[in-house]
Formats: C-alpha cells, structure tokens, sequence
C-alpha cells in the first residue's frame, strides 16, 4: 500500500483524465492523493477534486513562486489574492482540507528584495497553528532562512513535511528535530542525485515520506513525460533499493507516517 503525498492534480495535463489516474493508482497499490493548493485562485478546482473522492485530500496555500500582481511584475507567475491568516484559517475549515501548504521560500526562481516571501511563509505557519493542520514546506536554496523561520514562528507546534526533499542531510536533521517529515520525490531514482540518495539511506525510516508532485519530475523510467500519482511506486522502489528493504516495508512505513503527519486524512473503510 502506498500514498503519494503531494501532486498537482487540478493542473491542466490532467483536464478530465482522472479516473483514469485512479485506476493508475489502483492497478500500483497507490490508495491515497493529497493534491496540493499553489494559488487561491485555483483553490477551488483543488478542493472539488478532493470532495469528488474519497481517497483524495487537499492542501490550502499559495506557493512562494507566485508573485502578487503588480505593475512591475506584469510577465511573472502572479496570483491576484495575497494569502492573510484570517483567510487560510477559513478555507482550511473543510475535513477534506488536511494541510496547510504548499508554502515555504524559493530563492532559485526569484530573486531582489524577498521579503514578502519570507511574510507570506510566516503567515502560513500562524495559519497551520490556528487550524492545527501540518504544513507543506517547499524550500529552494533557502534552506538557512527555512529553517530560521519554521523555528521563530513555532512550526514544530504542528509539524508537516518538506516537500520534494532536495537538501542536505544536515538540513532534513534540524527539520526532523522540529517535527518534520521528510518526503522523496521522482529525484532520488534520477543518476545523479547521489547526494539526495544518501540521505534517503540515512535519514530514519519512520520520518520519510513518498511524493511525485505530479505532473512534475516523473522518475526513472519516465523521465521526461507527464507525472502521475501511481509512479510514486517508483520512488517506494528505489528508497527500498538504497536501503536494501523490501518495498512492502517502504509502503508500510511511508502510509503509516502520512496519517501521523495528517492525522486529518482517514483509512479507507
């Protein structure tokens, strides 16, 4: 049995093609989706699909790589409502609604004066505190300030998950220690992410989590063509491979950790 922790469902390379991503699933032992919030905009094409299926949850949030229009930034990737506490606590009130996310830093796509990322980070974590559902953290080259905020704003009071895990094992330590999860994505089966399989080794079984931030980063063999949720048995396989287990324990484990990270999902009956 396996979940995939963190995709996209809503996004336009799947329009009308999900009940055939859950037979996908079914036919990979893949019993569970938690799609993921990138703008309020589209919160609620994420939120349909998840009340459409009992085995599917969703986040809400707005990712760091989205701008807040303005006359400067015209070409960027915009959203058009800045998230505030006050409105995340309301559309988090949903049982289908189980994280709060994905949020975080990304200092790879944007750069210049950051600071409104850095706020918007800090609201989410007050968000997931008023609510008391976890995070999804995505952090790119931004690990430092990451972690700094998740420690100022009290994250570990709820914990989560950082999302498509990158870092480095140093990085997934302090955020273990903060009650964090740490989740693989199709990356770890790519050839050269040598060092992200090391932490794959090393990092405790109990503490990890499976992705495949679908319609992104498809794993070996698929690399190059459009994700889905029933390749995350690929990402199983190749934590099973590293750590020389069998993927019946990697499924094991990873289910069991994503309903203690989002104790608001429930087993299927």
């Amino acid at each position: 049995m396996l979940i995939d922790s963190h995709c996209h469902l809503n996004f336009a390379e799947f329009s009308d093609n999900i009940p055939v991503l859950r037979q996908a699933m079914a036919d990979n032992q893949v019993t569970h989706a938690l799609c993921v919030s990138v703008t309020l905009e589209k919160f609620p094409q994420v939120l349909a699909i998840a009340e459409a299926y009992d085995n599917f949850y969703a986040s809400v949030g707005v990712h760091p790589d989205y701008e807040k229009k303005s006359s400067d930034n015209e070409n960027a990737d915009v959203i058009l409502e800045e998230p505030t506490v006050e409105r995340l606590v309301v559309l988090a009130n949903n049982p289908k609604i189980i994280a709060i996310g994905e949020t975080g830093l990304d200092y790879f796509r944007l750069t210049g004066d950051l600071e409104w990322q850095r706020e918007r980070f800090r609201t989410h974590i007050r968000a997931a505190i008023k609510t008391g559902k976890p995070l999804i953290i995505h952090t790119r080259n931004a690990s430092a300030d990451t972690i700094k905020i998740m420690r100022e704003e009290n994250a570990q009071m709820v914990g989560g998950v950082m999302h498509c895990f990158t870092e480095s094992l140093a990085v997934a330590k302090q955020a273990i220690e903060l009650g964090f999860y740490i989740s693989f994505s199709g990356i770890v089966t790519f050839k050269n992410a040598l060092d992200l399989k090391e932490v794959a080794k090393k990092i405790p079984l109990n503490k990890m989590l499976i992705e495949t931030d679908s319609p992104y980063l498809s794993p070996i063999p698929f690399r190059g063509k459009t994700n889905q949720p029933a390749y995350v048995k690929h990402v199983a396989e190749e934590i099973a491979k590293l750590r020389d287990i069998h993927l019946e324990e990697v499924g094991r484990a990873t289910t069991e950790n994503f309903f203690n990270c989002f104790k608001h999902a429930k087993h299927l009956n």
